[in-house]
């Protein structure tokens, strides 16, 4: 079991994918709610959400492999890569038993994930909410952030395994109404303490695909191509427009793909929108899992 905390008030659990450990929550019960953070941050993202909805729901919440508290094994042990982080997503809810509909709740690299996930089970998707996140390649007029790009140098790199500089800079930079303090930047940032243990942080944005020849190119253009087919899935959308990576744009393309989907903008809001506003999102979200209740809810392991 993992320490609880009074900002992190939870029993973690582990999956062992084959012989690598993936921290998880599974909290509450009910219809299964599975939230997917991105990169740099962990399933303390959620954390707030967790305990608004574990009276009513079964919040399972992964730590992705490299991340968190999951173990944060070497190339040669494990492919950081789009594909094997769906793959971790199948097989962490096959063996907790989950064979039926689930919500999605969406964050950066989550959403490429979920909706990886999704893409190979649509039948199993009954709602989906998205926050600040993308499923598909860059949209028109967008162009890659510099700041990614320098990621991807080798001088970026070794700024990331040696400085921790993505986490240490997304705790500063990801909120821009309401500032995380000292301690919540330590949370976000404490996982990813050594060079060993920020390899997926670098490996996240060297996976990102710009290009045909990119590995995890097709991946995105198979999800891309299948958002039409969540057209008549409940679909929540919480944005902060101050995110310089997620911005106006990527909403844009949300929806164009999903005019159903429900919107709210947060004008003063940056990247972590669970941080900048979390009553106001929380409260969203709540509503609308309230307003889409599953039609026949389904026995769960």
């Amino acid at each position: 079991m993992v320490t609880t905390t009074t900002e992190y008030p939870f029993d973690g659990r582990w999956f062992n994918r084959d012989g690598i450990r993936m921290h998880y929550l599974d909290e509450g019960e009910g219809d299964p709610v599975v939230m997917l953070h991105g990169n740099p941050s962990w399933s303390y993202y959620f954390r707030h959400l967790v305990v608004a909805l574990r009276d009513e729901y079964r919040c399972i919440v992964p730590d992705h492999i490299g991340m968190g508290r999951s173990d944060k094994p070497k190339d040669k042990d494990y492919r950081y890569t789009l594909g094997e982080r769906i793959a971790d997503i199948d097989k962490l809810l096959d063996s907790l038993g989950i064979t039926g509909k689930i919500t999605l709740v969406l964050h950066d690299w989550g959403g490429a994930i979920g909706m990886g996930f999704a893409t190979r089970h649509p039948e199993r998707i009954a709602r989906i909410v998205i926050l600040n996140t993308g499923a598909f390649h860059l949209p028109s007029g967008k162009g890659f952030p510099k700041a990614l790009w320098l990621t991807r140098t080798p001088l970026g790199a070794f700024l990331v395994r040696r400085f921790n500089a993505f986490s240490w800079t997304a705790a500063r930079v990801c909120c821009t109404r309401t500032k995380l303090t000292p301690k919540q930047r330590r949370a976000y940032t404490r996982p990813y303490n050594s060079w060993r243990n920020r390899i997926a942080t670098l490996r996240f944005v060297q996976d990102i695909p710009l290009k045909t020849g990119d590995e995890s190119y097709g991946l995105i253009s198979e999800m891309q191509e299948s958002l039409p087919k969540f057209r008549d899935t409940p679909a929540l959308i919480c944005w902060g427009l101050k995110d310089f990576v997620f911005d106006r744009h990527f909403l844009e393309e949300w929806e164009r793909h999903w005019p159903h989907a429900e919107v709210h903008r947060f004008e003063d809001c940056g990247h972590y929108i669970l941080e900048d506003a979390r009553d106001e999102v929380i409260g969203h979200i709540t509503h609308f899992l309230e307003a889409h209740p599953l039609e026949e809810p389904e026995p769960q392991a």
